[in-house]
């Protein structure tokens, strides 16, 4: 099987699939390259409400695959331009985990704005084991993220940590029993379709980035206009599904 990525939309969320089994779904070149264009095409599809970052079969992501790169590919900047598409994408993104999820793969676990894993999934941030300076803006997400003790933990040991532990920390936002990750992910996302994308999208933005007097103004004027909260409170007193009308 060659190595690639697999999408799939459905119900309103797109599945990305990091597909490369031989290698543990490890990211070759034309793996990392592809990502960008692949979530600007889905930003820009109304049917496109959520993006699932998942790994092919029984693993997430082993990292980069290293054998597959030649001595003038830059494998950082790669991995680097892919994380923050990732990042930068409007909508709310989910990294589904199982198995392994190591150096590249925990980069892009990391920049999605939620991380289920299985129960036996295995995380871990590797340079260390290859003298890599992990890029600084990496280092700040990751920081954010679980906070300054953990990330020095992760960097400076490349130890793999398992599920539990990721949670505590906040690598993890949820764990689930064997068996059980694929039904939550389906009623998770689920909810999301079913809510207010004005609400995820502006959400995002705020949280990810202060927004200047302008963007606030610009954002408050869409709300206005958008007829969200209208059929938000008619349907609760209706007790009914909202179906809200924005679409970015």
């Amino acid at each position: 099987m060659e190595p690639g990525l697999d999408c799939s939309t459905a119900e309103g969320i797109a599945t990305i699939t990091l597909r490369n089994p031989a290698k543990r779904n490890a990211m070759t070149p034309s793996m990392w390259r592809e990502l960008p264009p692949l979530l600007a095409e889905l930003a820009d599809s109304p049917q496109v409400h959520a993006v699932v970052l998942t790994g092919y079969g029984a693993t997430f992501c082993a990292g980069a695959d290293i054998g597959s790169f030649s001595p003038d590919v830059d494998v950082q900047d790669l991995a680097v331009r892919a994380e923050e598409a990732l990042a930068a994408f409007p909508g709310p993104t989910l990294a589904v985990v199982r198995g392994h999820c190591v150096g590249g793969g925990a980069q892009l676990a990391v920049a999605c704005d939620l991380r289920f894993a299985d129960e036996d999934a295995r995380f871990g941030v590797t340079p260390a084991r290859l003298g890599v300076v992990y890029a600084a803006s990496s280092t700040q997400r990751l920081v954010r993220l679980a906070g300054p003790s953990a990330t020095k933990h992760l960097l400076y040991s490349a130890e793999l940590i398992g599920a539990a532990r990721a949670l505590r920390i906040g690598l993890a936002d949820e764990v689930l029993p064997a068996g059980a990750l694929e039904a939550r992910v389906a009623e998770f996302t689920a909810l999301l379709v079913s809510r207010s994308r004005l609400t995820q999208f502006t959400a995002k933005e705020y949280v990810d980035g202060p927004p200047d007097a302008a963007r606030q103004r610009h954002w408050e004027q869409v709300a206005r206009e958008s007829g969200e909260l209208t059929e938000g409170a008619a349907a609760f007193l209706e007790r009914r599904p909202a179906r809200f009308p924005w679409s970015p």
